[in-house]
């Protein structure tokens, strides 16, 4: 009895050892870091602006906006000089294990609030000795110099963390394609270009709200570090302390969504050694 114990324990030993040589496990990411850069378009849904200030209470409906991407040379979009001028996505991540991670990530939009578009305008405008002194009642207006300028071009700023996670779904040789999904929650600290209503042009940082976001994208990993990633992320942002001019009386307020696509380019690496 004790011999054919020992048989079957040997034999099932060494089914075991074949099966992890045929089988072998996934490559660990516990531990593992990663980092990428790359650029982006955006896409935004029309918004409400609301306005207020010592001399105006106003709001402007349905105002269409778009992205400002820059036009493409090799100096601007890969020079360290002038590498922040292009809308940007910038990320560093950590895996708790191979299939979730943490990142903290800068995405650098564009919004640009197009110009000699009409919009419905409601509320007051008085005490400015402009043209637009008047009480308005969903009236039609247009956009334009002397009225608005206003850009979030330096730009629609997203600090945000962000959880998810990692699938792999086909490896050949040393080339893996991966599936990556997360949410993501953070602040918006645009640098608002603004000339309101004659004011003096207003261009600086201001945490002016919250944002939150989901993202879907697939990664190309060449030699378990250098990797190619596309993604789709959707957005909410909610900005309810716009700086518009120098006075802290004046300030607008908007939310809106968006969509946007990226292309990066990163490298992952093990902080750990592998036994």
């Amino acid at each position: 009895m004790r011999i054919l114990t020992v048989l079957v324990l040997f034999i099932s030993s060494g089914y075991c050892y074949a099966q992890n040589s045929i089988n072998p496990p996934k490559n660990e990411k516990k531990g593992d870091m990663y980092v990428y850069w790359g650029w982006n378009r955006e896409w935004f849904t029309n918004s409400n602006i609301h306005f207020t200030g010592a001399d105006y209470d106003f709001t402007l409906k349905d105002v269409k906006a778009k992205d400002k991407p820059a036009e493409f040379d090799i100096q601007t979009y890969f020079s360290l000089e002038y590498i922040t001028i292009p809308q940007y996505n910038f990320r560093v991540g950590y895996f708790l294990n191979n299939n979730y991670h943490l990142s903290l990530a800068i995405d650098h939009m564009k919004y640009v609030v197009q110009q000699h578009q009409m919009v419905k305008i409601d509320g007051t405008i008085s005490g400015t000795d402009t043209d637009y002194d008047r009480l308005y009642n969903n009236e039609s207006i247009e956009i334009k110099p002397g009225f608005l300028e206003l850009e979030h071009t330096d730009g629609l700023n997203y600090g945000h963390l962000e959880f998810g996670r990692f699938d792999e779904l086909i490896k050949y040789k040393k080339v893996t394609l991966s599936a990556t999904e997360s949410v993501g929650a953070g602040l918006y600290f645009p640098k608002t270009d603004s000339h309101l209503l004659g004011n003096l042009r207003h261009d600086k940082y201001h945490v002016s709200g919250l944002g939150a976001n989901a993202t879907f994208g697939i990664n190309l990993k060449f030699y378990q570090h250098i990797f190619i990633q596309s993604e789709i992320k959707f957005g909410y942002v909610n900005m309810p302390d716009i700086k518009t001019t120098y006075s802290n009386d004046d300030k607008a307020s908007q939310s809106f969504s968006f969509a946007q696509f990226n292309v990066t380019a990163g490298y992952a690496f093990k902080t750990k050694k592998i036994n």
